[in-house]
Parts: C-alpha cells; sequence; structure tokens
C-alpha cells in the first residue's frame, strides 16, 4: 500500500518550489512528480501540484 501527498501552490517560483520540496521530503516523503496549471493569457503557470508518496507507517 502506498500514501499519497498533493501540495498545490499559487506561487510557483523556484524559491516556493524548493521549500515544498525540501520540506515534505523532509518528513519522509518521496517526490513524484509535478503538474502545473496554465493561464491562458500568460506562458507562466498559474498553479503548481506537487505530488509525494510514502509507505504507511507501521503505526498508523
Amino acid at each position: 500500500m502506498v500514501e499519497y501527498k498533493v501540495v498545490e501552490t499559487s506561487l510557483v517560483t523556484d524559491d516556493a518550489l524548493e521549500e515544498i520540496l525540501n520540506t515534505w521530503t523532509a518528513r519522509g516523503w518521496h517526490y513524484d512528480g509535478m503538474q502545473f496549471a496554465m493561464r491562458e493569457a500568460s506562458k507562466r503557470p498559474a498553479m503548481a501540484f506537487v505530488l509525494f508518496t510514502r509507505k504507511p507507517s507501521q503505526n498508523a
């Protein structure tokens, strides 16, 4: 069995994404991917969804 974590952010900058990655991997989650939601009038993403997985702990 696998647990999934999705972290949504509307602040799509390198610093914001690095903070999310560093925070959740330090908590034992493994980075699994990233998806972006685009704006029609801009080439810059409006939102990002950072995906993580982990095996559930035995105590959970």
